[in-house]
């Protein structure tokens, strides 16, 4: 084989692997932007005072032994934003969207939706909010980018179905 011919060949694999990536990410967005819409439908509102918020492993943050027992064993070393938080009478440990983590305060009353334990979206903040940090880490870049190209989709997808019920109800007609 000539030096032509292998990189023809390298080339050719590289594009087949794009590909494949392509369309297994298509999917899993799909996925995680249904999960999401499942998520906020069952989301209910709540007044919570948040006594604490940290980043901790999901072994060390004191969620229910059903959560552990249900999540991968991956997972259980990975870090997660936990909420703890008194709701009512009782004091729980939440685990909270990143995109909302830095918007709570600590020692503050909040209106959040809650779905289960996943704090969902922060509606209203009484109290003292502690100034987001100057500097941000690439993981936090990272999401912030991720959520403004789901917001992207998202609207994209909502778009070409209301093109094509658009286009349903002219057929009926």
């Amino acid at each position: 084989m000539t030096g032509w011919q292998i990189a023809l060949l390298v080339t050719a694999i590289a594009m087949i692997i794009l590909v494949i990536l392509y369309i297994v990410g298509n999917r899993l967005q799909k996925k995680q932007m249904s999960q999401r819409d499942q998520l906020e439908a069952a989301a209910q509102p709540m007044t919570m005072f948040i006594i604490s918020k940290k980043v901790m492993k999901m072994k060390e943050a004191g969620l229910p032994k059903v959560v552990l027992e249900q999540t991968p064993k991956r997972m259980h070393n990975s870090r997660l934003p936990i909420v703890k938080a008194k709701i009512g009478p009782q004091i729980m440990n939440l685990i909270c969207d990143e995109s909302i983590f830095d918007e709570l305060p600590i020692k503050g009353e909040v209106k959040a939706m809650v779905s289960g334990i996943y704090l969902v979206s922060v509606k209203n903040v009484r109290g003292k909010v502690e100034a987001a940090p100057a500097k941000k880490g690439f993981r936090s870049k990272m999401r912030g980018k991720q959520k403004e190209y789901q917001e992207i989709y998202a609207a994209e997808e909502r778009a070409k179905a209301d093109k094509k019920a658009a286009k349903q109800a002219k057929k009926k007609k």
